[in-house]
């Protein structure tokens, strides 16, 4: 039987490698930095820049998906998640390690439909490998 979110993993891996190397680049150099709620909830432009790299491109592919994304939430957007195909992002997981360059962060990207996630990614910049899976239940 064929994998009905094969090509949904598959776009989320090749987006995710691009997000990779976007914080990767990003670690080298200056980190402008701002906060959200709070003095220790932390944004920087990284962040903010592979949030709308990952929803453009899924947008171009799956233009009729919806997006909970950490930054575009804290920004005032609504996080509603329903039956529709929902792309759930934190950009950089670990942005105060990214802010201090420590390279212990991640770009995490899920896919949900019917409320229940269907696709996992999660990035180790440390180490440069991708975990993928599909929830089990």
């Amino acid at each position: 039987m064929a994998d009905p979110w094969e090509s949904t993993m598959d776009h989320a891996v090749a987006i995710a490698r691009k997000a990779g190397e976007v914080v990767r680049d990003a670690l080298r150099g200056d980190r402008m930095v701002t906060t959200k709620s709070s003095a220790v909830d932390l944004v920087t432009q990284t962040d903010q820049k592979v949030e709308q790299l990952i929803i453009q491109s899924v947008k171009e592919k799956f233009p009729t998906h919806r997006f909970i994304g950490e930054e575009s939430v804290a920004a005032g957007e609504s996080c509603i998640l329903s039956d529709s195909p929902t792309w759930i992002i934190d950009p950089i997981d670990g942005t105060t390690n990214f802010v201090h360059a420590f390279p212990f962060v991640a770009v995490c990207i899920g896919f949900a439909v019917n409320k229940q996630v269907r696709v996992h990614i999660s990035t180790n910049l440390l180490t440069y490998g991708i975990s993928r899976g599909q929830a089990g239940f």
